[in-house]
């Protein structure tokens, strides 16, 4: 015990900074999930078959994109994109980097989960709109994501939760964050109490990230 907290105070400003660049990583990786995920996901579910605008070719050559994607190893992914993180951050490596990689892993995973969420709403919801006259646009904003709401902030908490672990991941290839942080120390030098540490905090992420997106899907399921 008194080991862990020899190595809290002397390690205190390196447990801090990886865990901000973690929040980065995972910050951006998850604005990219829905800015341009959820749209993607849209596009997946309204051209499909059965959906509200079926476009088949269209859906095929999406779908197959987003497969591709999705099939990567992120380790591979991560290597595959050094180039052009380089371009669009400026580097290689470290969490701005790595948010690259990460945003190009979440997009097609996300899209998938909303995807399957509205195809969850009941049909009948989308054609009585349909029915009273609601645009394309309508339809889509205050019918379909409207009632799959619930839902989608549950697979954003899923998916927020299962890429901290992947910005761990990211740390093996020098990312920053608290993966770089267990390796360099925890496992290289052997600092046990370190990878502790970075344990807990991941733990805590994960948990608190949990509950966050279970208190936000039932405050706002009104059914």
């Amino acid at each position: 015990m008194n080991n862990l907290f020899d190595a809290l105070v002397q390690f205190g400003p390196d447990l801090v900074k990886a865990t901000l660049d973690t929040l980065l990583m995972v910050s951006a990786t998850m604005v990219s999930a829905a800015l341009i995920g959820t749209p993607l996901g849209v596009l997946l579910f309204t051209s499909g078959s059965g959906g509200l605008y079926p476009r088949p070719l269209l859906n095929r050559v999406v779908g197959y994109i987003v497969n591709v994607l999705r099939s990567f190893p992120f380790i591979i992914l991560l290597v595959i994109l050094i180039t052009f993180s380089r371009q669009v951050v400026g580097t290689s490596i470290g969490p701005k980097a790595a948010a690259v990689a990460l945003s190009f892993a979440v997009i097609p995973f996300f899209a998938r989960l909303v995807e399957q969420n509205l195809r969850d709403v009941p049909r009948g919801i989308i054609d009585m709109a349909q029915a009273c006259g609601a645009s394309t646009r309508t339809t889509i904003v205050k019918v379909l994501l409207a009632e799959a709401m619930p839902a989608l902030v549950g697979s954003f908490t899923v998916t927020a939760t299962g890429f901290i672990a992947y910005s761990a991941v990211a740390g093996a290839v020098g990312a920053g964050g608290l993966g770089d942080l267990a390796i360099r120390y925890g496992y290289y030098r052997f600092e046990t109490s370190v990878m502790v540490w970075c344990v807990v905090i991941m733990f805590v992420l994960v948990q608190g990230t949990q509950i966050a997106g279970g208190w936000l899907a039932r405050k706002i399921d009104k059914r």
